[in-house]
């Protein structure tokens, strides 16, 4: 590398992809020191580390194909700024993170542009759960993917493109070092009140559709226990919707705006009621029983559901091929089937010590116990830079 401090471009669009970027931000820092800048687009995490953000990341979290559609124009002239701002600062590397709606067409029109940086993908399609031509697409595209699972870089390896396993960042989250007690008396909660923690989700489309549902979910829960108390943690993108339907829930309710008190809340609480995604993962780190639901544009869950090859939604389910922890999608998203499943993991402990023990099993594969995920990723992305250097 030249004496001057390397440029890394990051770009995530949504907030799972923020932490991913937050972490490989502190993971370059701790390798290269002050020796290292950053430029792109994240979110709070990724700001708390240094980034400039050129647009909020609300403007890019959006959900299914056909909830793009209204906000498309907008997001084409972050797109095309996004690559001019890329073009003009030549940075020493772009790592875009998921969100491959935008990161790929991003990559794609630096690539016919000409002459692009090293262009790093960080976490790999699903290709072995649906849309195979991903892989070939990745390869086209990008010079250099970061897989999380273990499984994944055959897939990848064989179109031409480089692919590293570096781990899945849950296992760094810290979800398995909450203080449940302390989470309790701050907020007054008794030890013996049962405590349910519900994530709608971190995207407006997610709390579209299943806010109303864990509404009544919740409301049936309390009347088969009195003294029920809610834990709400939630996304910066969507906080302020969250905060103002919660307070219309004639339950005890805290709404935690930020990631602050997430892993206290999560360890105080008995269960958890939570949309399918990343944060399913981090209450298996934190040991706690869920019921997983997730509901769809009724057009994106039909397109979805012709071309997905799996069975499960949930990665722990995925990785064991059976349902360790109940999953209610689209049709079978409904209150009273999420009732029936939340409250068996309030009342029989012997349903809640089995989905532990398979969370156990599930995590083992993700690499918990290893090597920091993101020092791995931080790696990676400086072996691409020393070897483009060379060229």
């Amino acid at each position: 590398m030249s004496d001057a401090a390397p440029l890394i471009y990051l770009i995530a669009g949504e907030p799972s992809g923020d932490l991913l970027g937050g972490r490989l931000m502190i993971a370059l820092k701790e390798k290269l020191g002050s020796h290292v800048r950053f430029a792109g687009i994240g979110g709070e995490t990724m700001a708390a580390q240094g980034l400039v953000s050129r647009v909020a990341l609300t403007e890019l979290a959006v959900m299914g194909v056909f909830e793009i559609l209204p906000r498309l124009r907008r997001i084409l002239a972050i797109m095309a700024d996004t690559v001019a701002d890329i073009r003009r600062q030549r940075p020493a590397a772009v790592v875009t993170i998921d969100s491959s709606g935008f990161t790929y067409r991003v990559a794609e029109r630096l690539r016919k542009a000409g002459d692009p940086p090293p262009l790093i993908h960080y976490v790999a399609p699903m290709v072995w759960a649906w849309r195979a031509h991903y892989a070939k697409r990745v390869a086209e595209r990008f010079d250099h993917l970061m897989a999380l699972l273990p499984f994944e870089p055959p897939y990848f390896t064989a179109e031409g493109i480089t692919c590293a396993y570096v781990g899945h960042p849950v296992v760094e989250s810290g979800a398995d070092k909450g203080d449940g007690p302390a989470f309790r008396r701050r907020h007054a909660i008794p030890p013996d009140a049962k405590l349910l923690t519900v994530l709608p989700g971190s995207r407006r489309g997610e709390i579209k559709y299943l806010l109303p549902i864990f509404r009544e979910t919740v409301l049936a829960l309390s009347r088969r226990h009195p003294g029920l108390r809610i834990v709400v943690p939630t996304a910066a993108t969507v906080a302020d919707r969250v905060a103002a339907e919660i307070a219309t829930w004639p339950v005890p309710s805290i709404v935690l705006p930020n990631g602050s008190e997430k892993y206290d809340a999560f360890a105080a609480s008995d269960a958890a009621l939570a949309a399918s995604g990343t944060v399913a993962l981090e209450l298996a780190m934190a040991k706690l029983p869920t019921v997983i639901a997730y509901r769809l544009n009724m057009l994106t869950h039909a397109y979805i559901d012709r071309v997905v090859k799996i069975d499960y939604a949930n990665l722990i389910n995925v990785i064991l091929d059976r349902e360790a922890v109940p999953e209610f999608l689209q049709y079978e998203c409904t209150p009273e089937n999420l009732g029936a499943a939340v409250g068996r993991l309030l009342d029989d402990k012997s349903a809640a010590d089995a989905q532990i023990a398979a969370y156990g099993e599930a995590l083992a594969v993700l690499g918990y116990g290893g090597q920091s995920p993101s020092a791995r990723a931080a790696d990676e992305v400086l072996s691409v830079i020393a070897r483009s250097t060379k060229k």
